[in-house]
């Protein structure tokens, strides 16, 4: 009570009607809240803010008294969220946007610092800068006003360009012009904040990358300007936001991932922002920037992972902080010791991308001291970045033959794996799932236990999911399962899977879905004992099926994949009738026997053979039948084929008539 009774009289200074003293009184709020969170509150309860609002809108108030409000509500912004949200919800921002009409430069500056302390605080809606269409333009003609308004203006943009939309905007109203300069200023801040809208300009941006790449400052290029601001004598703020300026033109396709500028320059900058020097921020920034840069280039990882001997540098990200840590500052480790995860988080990030394509590299990583009992406790940790990343890392090491069949087993990872799947949200379970389908390839030991720890019932419930993605990976993942499996794994998917959700999967929009089910239809029905049995349980409906989707408007791929499953039925002893008996589908095999692609041409031609075969029962009336719907004439015309493949084929059907 006595600190709110204290704080009440400088709220109620403000209504004096002597302006000179509620001028006095605002400069004596401003020094009792500064570093003050608690005054800070109080002031805010007490209900200063409206009225410093409103005296910072009334002409009337004096150009020194709308200044001094606009600082006073600029400090309390710098307290909590809390007070951010207060200052929001008085409408602030339309305020002092307003303000910005002035022509008072050392008002105009006060508004803008104001706006950037309330904008870079996370609760702060950044739609509100784009409200009325006329304050980007207005934003842009204060640039030259002043080295302060420069400096707030490209902050307040950096920190409010968070979408596609909003990259479109700035780039529409003369961004890249009017900032481009600011790169060369005298000021290290205006530098700074000038670098740092143009990597969040390019991010993910072809349009803007491109036009970065032609952009000349003071008669030197761009990039030359970023590449001169990566120069080790440079502050590392300023080094490392000029990479990632490099690294998102880069990825947008702007510089090619050859050039020097990126070989030479960018890639070496990034690794040594993983040293044990640099600070906690600086490693997790530069680790998550070089994990991006060489994500799809496989010449890139290469490199990365010969630098400064990087994948060894890694491994010190999960030791940190130690307990002999050099760190005296004791606040300093406090912040440390709750931001760790990060560090993990981007360790295991950088080697899902150092490993990604790489065999020798994949082997070094995992050979790096406790790696793989480092994801696994990843796998189960409490951050969700950090497990997402250390499934990243984990499916980019399953691409391994070799580390499916000893590291992986070795440390039975398909536990934390399986657990994580039971529960996890959609971007993890996408990964986990992927990783899964690698390890149930057929040459991997793991896929008996994933077996027997009830894989297919889960498996088969992601195909139910809303997301494309996660209802590939289940079916996939079912498809490896199935592959030279036994009868009972076969009997088991189709029990679990059930007959309804497989012809839903067989069409469904998505066409990855729809080809790895017919891949895992193709699996099922191979080995002769395997396809009698399930075509006796479910030939009618696999039948129908087959003939919609052959009927259906399909890709070359489905096609080839569905006549592939017929060609299998038609191996099988009983299974056969089921196409002799069906005249709609002999047509149809007959239709692309002739068709103008030679892949649908084969498979179709190989049904044919596998039902004229001679060493079977029934096949002389199955080659009498086919010789007079005319599929002799078919053969005769394909032995005389281009293609060597189908040539052979139909010779090899057409010896079957003459053995």
């Amino acid at each position: 009570m006595e600190v709110t009774a204290s704080s009440r009289h400088y709220v109620d200074r403000l209504f004096d009607p002597d302006p000179q003293k509620v001028l006095l009184g605002v400069i004596d709020m401003k020094n009792a809240v500064i570093g003050n969170n608690k005054q800070k509150a109080n002031l805010i309860v007490l209900g200063a803010v409206p009225r410093l609002l409103y005296l910072l809108q009334q002409d009337s108030s004096g150009a020194e008294l709308r200044t001094e409000c606009a600082v006073v509500l600029g400090s309390l912004a710098m307290g909590t969220e809390n007070n951010v949200k207060s200052l929001v919800d008085c409408h602030i921002i339309p305020a002092l946007l307003q303000g910005l009409l002035s022509q008072d430069l050392k008002f105009i500056e006060a508004c803008l610092r104001c706006l950037r302390t309330v904008f870079i605080s996370t609760v702060t809606p950044v739609q509100l800068l784009y409200t009325d269409a006329a304050v980007i333009p207005h934003l842009m003609s204060l640039l030259s006003r002043s080295r302060r308004t420069q400096e707030y203006i490209c902050q307040i943009f950096s920190h409010c360009c968070k979408t596609p939309d909003h990259q479109t905007i700035l780039y529409n109203h003369g961004a890249i012009q009017n900032i481009a300069h600011l790169l060369i200023s005298f000021s290290y801040k205006v530098q700074m904040q000038a670098l740092k809208c143009f990597s969040v300009l390019a991010y993910e941006n072809p349009q803007v990358s491109m036009t970065l790449v032609n952009v000349l400052v003071d008669g030197e290029l761009l990039s030359q300007v970023f590449v001169r601001m990566m120069q080790r004598d440079k502050p590392i703020e300023m080094q490392l936001t000029a990479a990632k300026c490099l690294t998102y033109m880069c990825r947008a396709g702007a510089i090619r991932t050859d050039d020097n500028c990126i070989v030479l320059k960018t890639l070496p900058c990034l690794v040594r922002m993983c040293s044990k020097e640099r600070l906690l921020e600086e490693r997790v920034d530069g680790a998550e920037t070089l994990a991006y840069l060489i994500e799809p280039d496989v010449e890139l990882q290469r490199i990365a992972s010969i630098t400064d001997h990087l994948i060894a540098m890694l491994a010190d990200y999960f030791k940190y902080p130690s307990s002999v840590s050099a760190i005296t500052d004791i606040k300093r480790l406090d912040h440390d010791l709750k931001h760790a995860h990060e560090l993990r988080q981007a360790a295991f990030k950088l080697y899902a991308s150092l490993g990604a394509n790489d065999e020798d590299i994949r082997k070094k990583i995992i050979e790096t001291e406790n790696m793989m009992d480092r994801i696994v406790s990843g796998l189960s940790e409490s951050s969700i970045k950090v497990r997402l990343a250390a499934v990243r890392c984990l499916h980019s090491l399953s691409r391994s033959v070799q580390q499916l069949r000893t590291s992986f087993q070795d440390h039975a990872v398909w536990k934390p794996l399986m657990k994580l799947l039971q529960n996890a949200p959609e971007e993890v379970l996408v990964m986990a799932s992927s990783t899964l389908c690698n390890l149930l390839l057929e040459f991997s030991p793991s896929k008996e236990p994933i077996l027997e720890s009830g894989a297919i019932d889960l498996l088969c419930s992601l195909t139910q999911s809303e997301s494309p993605a996660l209802r590939v990976n289940g079916i996939w993942a079912l498809m490896n399962m199935a592959f030279q499996a036994e009868q009972k794994i076969k009997m088991d998917i189709l029990r679990a899977l059930s007959t309804e959700q497989l012809f839903r999967l067989l069409s469904d929009p998505d066409v990855n879905v729809l080809m790895k089910t017919l891949g895992l239809l193709r699996n099922l029905l191979s080995t002769r004992p395997h396809i009698n049995q399930i075509m006796s349980s479910h030939g009618k409906q696999i039948m129908q099926a087959v003939t919609l989707i052959l009927e259906g408007e399909h890709n070359i791929e489905v096609k080839e994949q569905t006549l592939c499953i017929l060609a299998n039925i038609a191996d099988g002893t009983t299974a056969k009738d089921l196409i002799m008996i069906n005249d709609d589908i002999l047509q149809k095999i007959k239709y692309y026997m002739g068709h103008s692609n030679v892949k649908l041409q084969l498979a179709a031609t190989f049904c044919i053979s596998n039902l004229i075969w001679n060493e079977e029962d029934g096949s002389q009336e199955r080659q009498d039948r086919l010789r007079e719907m005319g599929f002799v004439d078919i053969l005769h015309k394909l032995t005389q084929s281009a293609d060597p493949s189908l040539c052979d084929r139909a010779k090899t059907a057409m010896q079957q008539y003459l053995a």
